[in-house]
């Protein structure tokens, strides 16, 4: 007898369909016959959040009057997804939410579909956020997740008719948005510019120049079968002087509105474009906005009525994780507050700061490290710019006692020497916290070895790893209800939600052929679901018979999307030219989905460059049927949702040595997914425990890498070796793809034979001759499926919440609430 432990809610389906009416003719004005499918969204939302309302008060009671430490989880973004169905799993409403919307006389899907993705993240690192704030609740931990509001999201993605990308405003807001609670009453003041004045008894006083008002959005964060509901917090910019009267009375109407324009500028854009000074001032205001804005909520939500608190003891009422380098300048921030506030001396609030801070490093790349310049800190924040420069002198001071490496301490400098001084944000960060982790054990070996080497040298009892995850509600048991159905089947219990190490028990049924057939039934099954959700949403037409190859993820020359085209390009040639017959080519439809940022000229080539492939290789009838290829746009977790279970074969491909972790690889394994990768980033732990045999791997190791790099890498050696490679890269460069225009891509092919600083020439023939290995197993569905179902058996561990668990014990040292 199959165990289940999911939570129900006491909620009947009639007190769920009566709460849709009541909300219905009082919220939406529509008696439930003139209602459409997007009121009853509206409608059903607000039925969940009445009815989470009482664990949400409790829980921040709790918090507030209990004595366990919360986490401040502060991110430049959530990718949080769509809510409804979330919430209601993991508030037990699943089946009434269902059958109360069928009494009403509406599907529960077009219900669902109404509802408009939240425009909060990007990628991997704002979806990291969202899985951690869900498995944070799920745990029972007292948490706030702290960022903005952004009003028109990174940018909706739109391809023009040469396949380029177009960016256009995401107006996810555009009708109603029933999560975000608008809490006007409880805002913040944010500051900038200005000067700082030295009062008479010689402290400092900051006399800003201008002022923005932070607004906090409050959304829900039910945890599941935990009882608690923690709350996201982000902010919206508001102006305290949004119109000048006078000034549109002289019908000077654009300036009449000036000071509202620039306030909420801050909040309307995920990473504005940054090349010219007005985006990177625009930049370090988002960051200071929601950072300064959270550390002052914080202050008020744990001393309710106090003027002046005792926050000696702040660092005990919660942690701050400053997810990447863009919270850093929370750090001066909450010396400022503590010194020119409340009156700490230096010593005191640098021992409060440095125990509340604690800093996850999201990359390998330096320039990835946020560098700002000096001055423009000192124009938007000159007491944080005095602060930074005294954290940096004593720095340098506490580095003289600890090495007489004079080169070293040189290097560690938090400000730069010279005419243009420049503040690193990531050595701020290791200063003014208490622990610094990577996230994944290559990625902190890499840290500490490489990247941030200096300071593990001489503070290695701060580095540590956290392994990321992703929560199995959203990614298996919403995105994959038939797996979710057949791993509870398996196991005999649903309670590997909550303990996803439970998967271990699939491992013996892998020798079982009839339960890899229904495995395989599975997946087949979403593969016909994503076809028709192509059709209908993108008008591709896709053939559920062929193996579905995936490669999505942020685009950047490191992820290499270029190797995966170059030997598709290949491929396709092969076939062409008659050196491989189409009756021996196994069918294969390649599926592309990334966003490059605005600025990104490569990224942006690459983009037009797969478009363009796939419009000449799906159009040509030579390889009709057996290689196709679709690049659908806007990739977001709606898309990944459909996506990700259909998959047979997912590609992480990035150069070794240059993904910190990536979680899209773990969504693919423990959804049935075979991988073809190098040794990058998480890659390795998954390999080592699906098995080696389970995984397909190719190309150079970091070691390898690395020597190469000091030998000399030269790119054109390559392009002259292989015959393969270079017809696909001459295939590019004369107009194949870009209806005979030689100028369209010749950047793009200059960079692969004079640069390829990714190395991408010199792993694609180990990536093209391990394809036929992924094709021999592919023509033994029941082994492929026997090794996919492995993948999902051996990946438990890659849950969020045993991330979390990991960063409770290694460096947050609290837990849940009593």
């Amino acid at each position: 007898m199959t165990g289940i432990t999911a939570p129900k809610s006491p909620v009947t389906t009639a007190e769920f369909a009566d709460g849709i009416r009541e909300q219905l003719k009082y919220a939406q004005g529509v008696t439930p016959e003139q209602a459409t499918p997007a009121d009853v969204y509206v409608a059903s939302s607000l039925v969940v959040r009445h009815y989470l309302q009482d664990a949400w008060f409790k829980t921040q009671q709790d918090m507030i009057n209990g004595s366990t430490k919360a986490v401040g989880y502060l991110s430049a973004e959530f990718l949080i997804g769509k809510q409804l169905r979330n919430a209601l799993l993991n508030a037990g409403m699943l089946d009434q939410f269902d059958e109360a919307v069928e009494s009403l006389g509406f599907k529960p899907q077009d219900v669902v579909d109404a509802e408009y993705e939240p425009a909060l993240g990007n990628g991997g690192l704002g979806r990291l956020a969202a899985c951690f704030i869900d498995s944070l609740a799920s745990l029972g931990v007292p948490a706030f997740g702290y960022g903005i509001q952004y009003k028109y999201g990174i940018f909706k993605q739109e391809f023009d008719k040469d396949g380029k990308q177009v960016e256009k405003p995401e107006y996810w807001q555009a009708n109603e948005e029933p999560w975000g609670h608008v809490d006007y009453n409880r805002s913040q003041r944010v500051n900038f510019g200005g000067k700082v004045v030295t009062r008479p008894d010689g402290s400092k006083e900051w006399q800003p120049e201008w002022s923005v008002r932070a607004v906090p959005v409050d959304y829900m964060v039910p945890g599941y079968a935990s009882g608690r509901v923690n709350t996201l917090r982000l902010w919206s910019a508001r102006s305290y002087d949004e119109f000048d009267l006078a000034t549109f009375n002289k019908s000077d109407y654009l300036n009449a509105v000036k000071p509202q324009v620039a306030a909420e500028n801050i909040s309307k854009i995920l990473y504005p474009e940054d090349s010219t000074p007005q985006g990177k001032a625009l930049r370090l205001e988002q960051q200071y906005f929601f950072v300064a804005a959270s550390i002052h909520d914080a202050i008020r939500v744990f001393y309710p009525g106090q003027d002046k608190p005792d926050l000696t003891t702040f660092p005990d009422k919660i942690c701050f994780q400053l997810n990447d380098t863009h919270p850093v300048i929370g750090i001066p921030e909450l010396m400022r507050v503590l010194i020119d506030e409340y009156g700490y001396t230096w010593d005191v609030a640098w021992d409060i700061t440095t125990r509340t801070f604690n800093y996850t490093c999201h990359t390998l790349l330096p320039e990835a490290l946020e560098v700002w310049p000096a001055e423009l800190i000192g124009e938007l924040l000159p007491r944080h710019l005095e602060i930074i420069k005294a954290i940096n002198t004593n720095f340098l001071a506490e580095l003289a006692t600890k090495t007489r490496d004079k080169a070293k301490i040189n290097r560690m400098r938090i400000v730069t020497e010279g005419d243009n001084p420049q503040v690193r944000m990531a050595f701020l960060a290791v200063a003014g916290g208490s622990h610094v982790n990577g996230v994944a054990e290559l990625h902190s070996e890499l840290l500490k070895d490489v990247t941030l080497r200096d300071f593990s040298d001489l503070y290695g009892d701060k580095f540590t790893n956290v392994t990321n995850g992703v929560t199995p509600r959203r990614f298996i048991r919403l995105a994959n209800p038939r797996l979710s159905a057949l791993i509870t089947e398996g196991l005999g219990t649903d309670k590997w939600l909550s303990d996803l190490e439970l998967l271990k028990g699939l491992e013996p049924l892998a020798k079982d052929d009839e339960f890899v057939k229904k495995f395989a039934a599975v997946k087949q099954a979403n593969k016909v679901d994503f076809a028709n959700y192509a059709k209908r949403e993108y008008g591709f037409e896709l053939d559920p018979n062929t193996m579905f190859n995936t490669m999505v993820k942020r685009l950047h020359e490191y992820k290499r999307q270029s190797l995966k085209i170059l030997a598709l390009i290949a491929r396709y040639a092969d076939i062409k030219s008659g050196r491989l017959s189409a009756d021996d080519v196994l069918p294969r439809t390649v599926i592309f989905g990334a966003k490059s940022a605005p600025g990104y000229y490569l990224a942006k080539m690459t983009i037009q460059l797969i478009n363009n492939v796939a419009r000449v290789v799906n159009n040509d009838p030579d390889v009709k049927g057996k290689l196709s290829v679709y690049f659908p746009w806007n990739y977001n977790v709606r898309l990944a949702q459909h996506l990700i279970p259909a998959t047979d074969l997912d590609e992480q491909i990035s150069q070794a040595g240059k993904e910190a972790s990536g979680t899209g690889n773990m969504k693919f394994a423990l959804n049935g997914a075979m991988t073809v990768g190098t040794l990058d980033g998480a890659n390795v732990e998954i390999r080592e425990r699906v098995g080696a045999e389970n995984f397909f791997l190719f190309g150079m190791t970091v070691d390898e890498v690395d020597k190469l790099y000091e030998e000399g890498y030269s790119p054109a050696k390559y392009y002259e070796a292989d015959p393969r490679l270079k017809a696909a890269i001459d295939m590019v460069s004369d107009g194949t793809f870009s209806n005979g225009d030689r100028n369209t891509y010749a950047p793009l092919v200059a960079d692969w034979l004079t640069k390829d600083w990714f190395m991408t020439l010199a792993d694609f023939t180990a990536y093209c001759s391990i394809q036929s290995d992924i094709e021999a197993l592919y023509r033994e569905p029941l082994e492929w499926n026997r090794k996919a179902l492995l993948n999902v058996a051996n990946s438990g561990y890659f849950s969020s919440d045993r991330s979390i668990e990991d960063y409770l014990t290694r460096i947050w040292h609290t837990g849940p609430l009593v």
